[in-house]
């Protein structure tokens, strides 16, 4: 039988490597940070707080001037999001939270547009970052580290990073498949053990439990699904519990997708490609979600330029996509990133997951919304979006759309037929003041 005890000569050199390396995040940035450097992490959990705060404070001291910060879903206030830095530490968001959207509405941090396939491409063709920061699992005894619950575009980053710093964690799950990072490739580590973010459960009410109901009808045994985050599709998940063979391939693993792996609903059987695996860019959420992920062969992180291709999605019969908006025209026009000219998020995968849902044998693309914002005040399906909204998913790939009203099939339906549909699950109080607008601008035939 194999031993699987380590080389010992080997395993001694690798644990001299790594001491050789280990150090703080106040002293890496001072021995690899320059002014004028261009920095990188991959999405969510990949962040070091540590050593944003090392570079700051490096800042106020005069040492360094003119950082850049490119960051995936921001899970701080880092400081290159505050006004306090602006000029100094410039923050850019590619796809925002709370931090990132008040700092770039403010005026002081800046976006990039994007698909989150075309992602680790940008990375390696336009912004090209010299300085790769990421938090990872500890070194296992061949030498690698695992970029745990990220495999989105960290290896785009590896590939023009000339210098990879690491914060290990004891407590980053070990994704088997995630990139890997061998401790001669890595400048400097240091060591911050701490339990990861975790996500609080998405509070199901009424009306996302009935526009997860409609959803969940649609969705035959066998499907493979992408889920996205928040109430909608949790509802979603929870009315699946009774399916068989469904498959997951997301660009988000989420808590709702391990209630259907538990419970036997999900099985990944049916799947043409990575059958019995479950596929994900990314995981953020629960200790039991990360504890799944840990050394899991079944559970697969793997680059996002592969996972939400369109050419690879639909390789996948019954896939059904579930994507959220904040406004739809008559036209099918969805908008999911803007208010207006205002901020507030990234186009992400929408596109990627509703172009390959529709390329699918059978699959079906959903964008899901209450049919009024929080307030009640205002109709999200609107005669025009906003003026500067921005659109995430165009007139001609969009499929159906869901509110708490039903479904509209939109997809091979004529203006007047997609108008006539929306208003039919717009709320009922606006569904005059709709009607409307349709017959004035000509539109209801």
């Amino acid at each position: 039988m194999e031993s699987k005890q380590p080389n010992m000569q080997n395993f001694e050199h690798l644990q001299a490597l790594y001491t050789e390396k280990k150090t703080t995040p106040e002293d890496a940035v001072r021995r690899y940070l320059r002014s004028g450097a261009v920095c990188a992490a991959d999405i969510a959990l990949s962040h070091s707080p540590r050593f944003y705060d090392a570079a700051a404070q490096a800042i106020e001291r005069g040492e360094l001037e003119n950082i850049t910060q490119h960051s995936l879903l921001d899970t701080a206030a880092f400081p290159f999001y505050r006004p306090e830095f602006a000029g100094k530490y410039h923050g850019v968001s590619w796809f925002s939270q709370s931090p990132a959207r008040k700092a770039v509405n403010a005026g002081f941090a800046d976006v990039m547009p994007g698909y989150y396939r075309d992602m680790p491409s940008l990375f390696r063709d336009y912004v090209k970052p010299e300085v790769m920061v990421a938090a990872v699992s500890p070194m296992d005894r061949h030498g690698y580290f695992s970029t745990g619950c990220d495999g989105s575009v960290s290896a785009a980053l590896l590939s023009t990073a000339k210098v990879i710093l690491l914060e290990v964690n004891q407590y980053m799950p070990r994704a088997l498949t995630a990139p890997q990072i061998h401790i001669s490739q890595v400048s400097a580590l240091w060591e911050h053990n701490e339990p990861l973010m975790c996500l609080p459960a998405a509070k199901i009410d009424e009306v996302s439990a009935k526009i997860g109901g409609f959803i969940a009808e649609e969705i035959p045994n066998g499907a493979t699904l992408q889920l996205g985050i928040g109430a909608v599709p949790d509802a979603v998940g929870m009315a699946l519990k009774d399916k068989r063979h469904l498959g997951i391939h997301t660009e988000m693993f989420t808590d709702s997708m391990i209630t259907l792996l538990e419970c036997g609903a999900v099985d990944n059987t049916c799947k043409p490609i990575h059958t019995g695996k479950t596929v994900a860019a990314f995981a953020l959420g629960s200790q039991r979600m990360y504890d799944f992920i840990d050394d899991n062969p079944m559970m697969e992180m793997l680059p996002v330029d592969y996972v939400n291709n369109p050419s690879t999605i639909c390789q996948h019969p019954n896939f059904i996509s579930i994507n959220a908006a904040l406004e739809v025209d008559f036209y099918g026009q969805v908008c999911a990133e803007s208010i207006g000219t205002k901020h507030v998020s990234g186009t992400g995968g929408q596109t990627d997951y509703v172009r390959g849902a529709v390329q699918s044998k059978g699959g079906k693309s959903f964008i899901a919304f209450s049919s009024t914002s929080k307030d009640g005040v205002t109709s999200r399906i609107l005669p025009t979006l906003t003026p500067g909204a921005q659109i995430s998913t165009s007139k001609n790939d969009v499929d159906h759309i869901v509110t708490e009203y039903g479904i509209a099939k939109l997809r091979g339906k004529t203006l007047s037929q997609r108008t006539k549909a929306l208003i039919a699950i717009a709320h009922p109080k606006f569904r005059d003041e709709l009607t409307f607008a349709a017959k004035k601008q000509n539109i209801i035939i």
